[in-house]
């Protein structure tokens, strides 16, 4: 046989609205007593209502419920900034790469192509700055990547797989060391396309982009 539910405390005996217990009454009033002694005109009558044992403290309670939803704060709507394409001004970095690690340097520059360190940064907006590497075939890695750093394309063809590691790429093409390290860390579709041409990468210290006064990549 199922046992009967209980009806809650303060319906039995037909108590409704239920009267609360002075225990968890003074701990209402004092849990909330910051809201209360903030300047409220109800300062002193709830306090003579917490220091009383009877109906005094359902009224105080009922009181601090009401000052409890009276004195909460409204918080104005904030609005969330998307950059239009035609407001973004895109500025020019450079950086040398000589004794930078490959990967540290290709998150700073993803990070700037992408624009992740301005105010006005949209995803789905191209809010990034150019970036002109130069001395990429001093680039730095750790352990033995030198050998053990694969770089795989085909050639479409049956039994066309090539291979190259690391160091055979950057004697014979350094800037795609760079660039397909970025490239990974960039989207994988049109935004990321147009993100990755406005990365300039040569090897030497010489660029054709004076013009421009590229500031040193932060």
């Amino acid at each position: 046989m199922l046992a009967r539910r209980q009806p809650p405390i303060g319906r039995r005996n037909g108590q409704w609205p239920p009267q609360p217990r002075y225990g968890a009454i003074e701990r209402v009033v004092h849990g909330i007593g910051a809201v209360v002694e903030r300047g409220n005109p109800f300062r002193e009558a709830i306090r003579e209502g917490a220091g009383e044992r009877c109906n005094a403290v359902h009224r105080a309670h009922v009181t601090v419920r009401a000052v409890r939803f009276s004195t909460r704060a409204t918080t104005m709507p904030q609005k969330t900034l998307s950059a239009k394409p035609a407001d973004v001004e895109h500025g020019w970095f450079i950086i040398d790469a000589d004794g930078e690690v490959l990967g540290r340097l290709a998150t700073r520059i993803a990070d700037a192509l992408r624009g992740k360190g301005k105010t006005n940064f949209t995803p789905h907006v191209n809010t990034g700055d150019y970036v002109v590497v130069i001395n990429c075939e001093r680039v730095r890695v750790t352990g033995n990547k030198l050998e053990q750093k694969k770089y795989y394309r085909h050639s479409g063809y049956p039994g066309g797989l090539r291979e190259r590691t690391l160091q055979e790429q950057l004697d014979r093409n350094p800037t795609e060391v760079i660039r397909h390290a970025v490239k990974g860390m960039l989207p994988k579709n049109k935004l990321g396309a147009a993100q990755l041409n406005m990365l300039k990468i040569y090897a030497g210290s010489d660029h054709p982009h004076a013009a421009q006064q590229p500031q040193p990549l932060p």
